[in-house]
């Protein structure tokens, strides 16, 4: 519960601060009027991701069990594959987004009323398809047969939409690059799970071989019934008897990932500072 908790606080509060700089701008700048083309956009992209997602998950039920599994997997990969390339984006642009957001309002606005609605559904409507693919794979990989994953995703849907209203009002400050830089982290952990299981899926969907060659199994240990068992695989999406192709996917992906995105190079901690000139400059100056 808590993984698709924090899905649902992390992609939700991108969308909300995405939202409040849109209208705090236009309402900073006395141009309220096109306020309503800019909610008509997001609300045409919170349908259509709400739509995605029961696509996803009613359509999936039509299918026999092999093509299930094999939807699930694949899917899987793709939404792991999506959300990471969206934490690293999100890390490496946090600082500027603001700015990046002003900029495409204000050609936006000189442009008319459709291009106001077509700026606010692209802002909204990619984080809001990357969010539905990512909470349905994680949901359908920590699926426990109760409605806990999905309860997580909504209080994390709703406390994002309060810190993003607290922000719009002034009464919360955030440090938009320390916020990402750790709930991406804890992010990319979610998703080695999740990876992990979409493998497992297409095992059992027999597209990838090794469903039977078991790395270990702890069951005696962590039974998956009981209290911690069950918070770790809504946290970790823990499996006490994952197969060998699923340990190999979850090492391969978390290390480097991680290791990857906690590093200072490439995401520009700060303005370099200027060359020192050579001795012999120095001496002729």
């Amino acid at each position: 519960m808590f993984s698709n908790y924090l899905i649902g606080l992390r992609e939700g509060l991108e969308a909300s601060l995405v939202v409040c700089i849109l209208i705090a701008y236009l309402v900073k700048t006395g141009r309220r009027d096109a306020i309503r083309p800019i909610w008509t956009g997001i609300g045409i992209a919170v349908a259509i991701a709400l739509g995605f997602g029961c696509a996803l998950e009613f359509g999936s039920q039509e299918l026999t069990f092999e093509a299930q599994e094999a939807l699930g997997g694949s899917l899987s990969i793709v939404a792991v594959g999506l959300v990471t390339w969206m934490v690293f984006w999100m890390r490496r642009t946090a600082r500027h987004l603001k700015s990046e957001l002003h900029g495409k309002l204000d050609a936006a606005l000189q442009m008319g009323t459709a291009a106001l609605v077509a700026t606010a559904f692209l802002a909204v409507g990619r984080e809001g398809l990357e969010t539905a693919l990512f909470v349905w794979a994680s949901v359908h990989a920590a699926s426990d047969g109760t409605p806990r994953p999905l309860i997580g995703v909504a209080l994390g849907l709703a406390t994002a939409v309060f810190l993003g209203w607290l922000f719009y009002r002034g009464a919360l400050k955030i440090n938009l690059a320390k916020f990402f830089t750790w709930t991406g982290g804890m992010l990319v952990v979610v998703a080695a799970g999740v990876l992990a299981y979409g493998f497992h899926d297409l095992q059992e969907a027999d597209w990838v071989p090794g469903l039977t060659n078991q790395a270990f199994d702890i069951s005696d240990t962590i039974p998956p019934d009981s209290w911690y068992g069950t918070l770790l695989k809504g946290v970790f999406n823990f499996q006490p008897d994952p197969t060998v192709l699923q340990v190999t996917v979850w090492l391969l992906y978390l290390v480097p990932t991680l290791a990857l995105f906690l590093s200072p190079l490439g995401f520009g901690s700060g303005p370099r500072k200027p060359a020192q000139p050579s001795p012999a400059v120095r001496e002729k100056a």
